[in-house]
């Protein structure tokens, strides 16, 4: 089991999702042009016009626009627990951030160093995004991505993604990696799916997965990814979809 709660681990994740927040503001309207990311405010000031014009909203621009980077850090944070999940659970063939041994963790480094061999001109924006792309081939994964996920609203930075990526790659005094989920079941990543934003949880009714979806999971092993997405991650996509015309 792991050393620490899922409490402990969410307050740490909060943190980073503060961090990120920040980086996607910048990335949105920042004072410093050359941070942002092309069309992004462009295409969010439209659709804020139209929800006002739709009165879908009475927020400010700020206030709606600091909704959706929260939604955004959000979901590239859980994008990384849940790669982080299943790679110590052996639940995928690649690594992209560590793993359950020293071996597997060496695998990823090997890998992320081989990716920027072949392409140094890319960042680890780039890199956490080929997590995204070999999620969406598989259809137990595919829904985490999807068109609607908050994450394809904006994406961070090459130093804020490293960033990410170094608090996975933190070690305890003892050299193993500080947040492992080896050990781990699904009740417990639950748990931080559904307390990691307070904004997230309350303004989408996030909710932990049922024990009835817990009985499902260690009965049908090959399936449990479907059911764990569907439940606290796909709520935000699920709003997201209601709202596309």
């Amino acid at each position: 089991m792991a050393d620490f709660s899922a409490t402990e681990l969410v307050k740490a994740l909060r943190k980073q999702v503060i961090v990120l927040e920040d980086d996607l503001r910048a990335r949105v309207d920042g004072a410093d042009v050359d941070t942002r990311q092309p069309g992004v405010e462009q295409r969010w000031r439209a659709e804020y016009t139209a929800a006002l014009q739709a009165q879908r909203t009475a927020a400010s621009w700020q206030a709606w626009r600091d909704e959706r980077v929260t939604q955004a850090a959000v979901a590239w944070v859980l994008l990384t627990v849940f790669a982080r999940y299943c790679e110590d659970h052996a639940l995928v063939s690649k690594a992209w951030i560590g793993g359950p041994n020293a071996d597997a963790r060496q695998q990823a480094l090997d890998a992320r160093r081989a990716y920027f061999t072949e392409f140094p001109e890319r960042t680890d924006r780039e890199w956490l995004e080929t997590i995204v792309e070999h999620f969406g081939t598989m259809e137990a994964t595919r829904g985490l991505v999807d068109i609607y996920s908050p994450m394809h609203q904006v994406a961070p930075s090459g130093d804020a993604a490293r960033g990410l990526l170094e608090f996975w790659w933190e070690k305890d005094v003892s050299g193993e990696p500080l947040w492992s989920f080896v050990g781990v079941d699904t009740r417990f990543l639950g748990d931080v799916y559904q307390d990691l934003s307070e904004f997230a949880k309350k303004t989408y009714a996030l909710l932990q997965t049922p024990e009835f979806v817990e009985e499902f999971i260690r009965s049908s092993p090959r399936r449990w990814c479907r059911t764990v997405i569907s439940s606290p991650v796909l709520t935000m996509q699920q709003e997201s979809r209601q709202q596309v015309p």
